[in-house]
């Protein structure tokens, strides 16, 4: 029983024992195990990788992390997910770690996290290792790694690093020539287009542009403000002596601010516009030429449009593939077309051979042409009388020969025509004033004979009479053949200067002096009268006057009113063998028509007139009797100078002259009206 209890009670020390034991090794254990959970869940947090590298066993445990798999791999698969360029610099880390050359050593490779034997799948770790040593011995008996994934920061960097070259690439082979500066003006880098406008020492730098401030440079150091950068945009000339830079540049400064406002960065983009610049003004000097040549075409047609409308030209042409013929108004707008067949219709005479062509007008048009014709009026609607055409032509033809038809000009010349038709006729004209000179100085020479043999004759005769009453006579007739001649004289010089006959008008009693000239003017018909008598046998002519008034006072040229009605009355006497001569005057009124008036008109005058009843004027020859050398009966003394005389007169006195006669055998009358200004006037 006693053994028993004391069996009992030694078990419970012992179970007692064993339970204080068990209790002190789990305490022991748990005191043990308390840092290395502190450690594992603080790599836990940080997610990172930590291997053991057993270098006795070559095995290759996982510690923490992803990298490997939980049972560890051996050295040589390690080294077959190394990335094969990465290689080296890890069994380098490792190398310098056993020899002792290096404690700690970083570095940083590439992993294949792949184990399926399939794709690799490549990350980046950055590798700090260290050596693990035992007391008492040299060499270390593990390494320890911490690696950290970074495969995330390097695609970034990649990602970073492409962009960027992309964006250098950009910034490279821009158009323009790109700058960046700091914000307080240094230069930070440029371009392959800025560095070449600007002549940089290399490729990435230039010691004048690094060494000089962007604010001191003009134009910036003229337009920036330093303190407060604003953007500019400008164009001028840039001249850098230090660089042999002479450049048309055309800048744009443009400041660079983060989200903050802050100037982080000043750029600069230039472009070189030297040659635009030049082409520019070229292209205005190639613009400036063609509107001078524009406008001297435009002077030039002008002058053409206008020397073909005075000269009435038109031009035309034909197209043989049209089978037309096209009228220009001007240059260039058609004013009329035709067929080749309406064409013939165009000219008066159909039997012209210019129309008869027209059958085949690829031989007609086949060389150049020139001909007049008469056309209708059809083509230029400014006529309505049939015209006389020049027609010239040249052929024209495509670019392999062949005939397409022909451009050329019409011109009217029916001015021509009858100019040419007027010269004939002035040809005519003056043939026969050469005849009529002929027999004009025939006449003169027969006229001026007669009354010079009779003052010659009746001088010697003088001599031998011896009776007052025949000397007389004598002296009579010898001073009337001094009259004919000296009037006769007097015709001729007045004719002969008749563009500058002079007048002298005077104040003067009309009245008066008509009375005065009709008594010399009724002695010559007295005189003309006696002496016809005796040669004839005629009966007498009565002379008559008609003075209506008895005070006239004007102002005329009295000895050429007198040369007139001499004139007039000389003339008279030639043609009136009986009856009467009746001469006088009268105010009369001139309408603008030319009509004389006595009731009132528009021009105040003195009408002249000189009525006979003498062998009278054909209506057809009225006209004519004014005109130098005409005389209506050859047989008649005289010259044929009186009455153009009297027409000079009268149009050097502004006024006009005529004739009245109901024709042979009706007697005539000569008239005169002249304007003048009658002062006073009483009947």
């Amino acid at each position: 029983m006693e053994i028993a209890v004391v069996a009992g009670v030694v078990l419970v020390v012992m179970l007692l024992t064993h339970y204080v034991m068990t209790l002190r090794e789990r305490d022991i254990a748990r005191m043990s195990l308390t840092p290395h959970d502190i450690m594992q869940r603080a790599l836990e947090i940080s997610d990172d990788n930590v291997i053991h590298y057993d270098l006795r066993r070559h095995y290759v445990y996982k510690i923490n992390g992803h990298m490997l798999p939980d049972e560890g791999i051996s050295v040589e698969t390690f080294k077959q997910h190394v990335h094969p360029d990465d290689l080296d610099i890890v069994v380098q880390g490792i190398q310098s770690l056993r020899s002792g050359e290096k404690q700690i050593f970083e570095f940083t490779y590439r992993w294949n996290f792949d184990y399926s034997g399939t794709a690799p799948r490549w990350g980046w770790l950055r590798n700090t290792s260290v050596s693990e040593h035992v007391e008492g011995q040299a060499e270390p008996v593990a390494i320890i790694s911490t690696l950290v994934d970074e495969t995330e920061q390097h695609k970034h960097q990649e990602e970073e690093q492409e962009l960027s070259k992309k964006y250098k690439q950009i910034f490279e082979e821009s158009i323009i020539g790109l700058s960046f500066y700091t914000p307080d003006g240094w230069l930070l880098d440029a371009n392959r287009i800025m560095r070449d406008i600007c002549h940089f020492d290399s490729e990435t730098s230039d010691g004048f542009f690094s060494n000089n401030n962007l604010f001191d440079v003009a134009p910036f150091s003229e337009v920036v403000d330093r303190n407060h950068v604003e953007e500019y945009w400008g164009c001028s000339l840039s001249v850098v002596p230090e660089r042999e830079m002479h450049v048309y540049l055309e800048i744009r400064l443009h400041p660079i601010y983060d989200k903050n406002g802050s100037l982080i960065y000043i750029s600069i983009a230039a472009r070189d516009i030297s040659e635009e610049r030049d082409l520019y003004r070229q292209v205005r000097a190639n613009e400036i030429q063609i509107q001078q040549a524009s406008k001297s075409m435009e002077l030039y047609e002008t002058e053409l449009r206008y020397m073909m409308k005075a000269c009435d030209i038109q031009p035309w042409r034909i197209s043989l593939v049209d089978n037309r013929i096209d009228f220009y108004r001007g240059l260039s707008t058609v004013d009329s077309s035709f067929t080749l067949q309406q064409l013939r219709s165009i000219f008066v005479n159909q039997d012209d051979s210019f129309v008869c062509q027209l059958d085949n007008p690829t031989e007609m048009l086949s060389k150049p042409l020139s001909h007049i014709c008469q056309i209708h009026p059809v083509v230029s609607r400014q006529h309505t009388e049939p015209q006389w055409v020049q027609i010239n032509c040249i052929p024209e033809y495509d670019e392999h020969g062949q005939l397409q038809g022909a451009f050329g000009v019409w011109r009217n010349i029916t001015a021509l025509m009858g100019k040419q038709e007027q010269l004939l006729k002035e040809t005519e004209r003056a043939n026969d004033s050469g005849h009529q000179k002929s027999v004009f100085l025939a006449n003169m020479t027969h006229e001026i004979r007669t009354p010079l043999n009779a003052i010659v004759g009746f001088s010697d005769v003088l001599q031998m009479l011896e009776t007052t009453e025949e000397k007389r006579e004598m002296i009579r007739v010898i001073h009337n053949n001094c009259d004919m001649l000296l009037r006769l004289i007097n015709d001729m010089i007045v004719l002969s200067d008749n563009s500058t006959i002079q007048l002298s008008p005077s104040r003067t009693d009309l009245a008066k002096d008509f009375n005065d000239i009709c008594q010399t003017l009724q002695q010559r018909v007295q005189d003309s009268m006696a002496q016809n008598s005796l040669t004839a046998g005629s009966a007498a002519v009565e002379f008559l006057t008609d003075n209506p008034y008895k005070t006239c006072i004007v102002t005329i040229d009295k000895s050429r009113i007198q040369q007139v009605l001499t004139n007039f009355v000389t003339n008279a006497i030639k043609y009136t063998t009986q009856g009467h001569i009746r001469v006088g005057y009268r105010q009369q009124m001139r309408k603008e028509k030319g009509e004389m008036s006595n009731d009132g008109g528009s021009q105040d005058g003195l009408y002249f007139y000189c009525e006979d009843t003498g062998t009278g004027i054909p209506k057809e020859k009225q006209t004519a009797v004014f005109e130098r050398f005409v005389k209506l009966n050859d047989f008649v003394q005289g010259t044929g100078l009186g009455l153009s005389i009297c027409k000079v007169i009268a149009e050097a006195c502004h006024g006009t002259i005529g004739v009245e006669s109901e024709g042979e055998g009706h007697g005539s009358t000569f008239w005169m009206w002249i304007p003048a200004d009658i002062e006073q006037l009483s009947e």
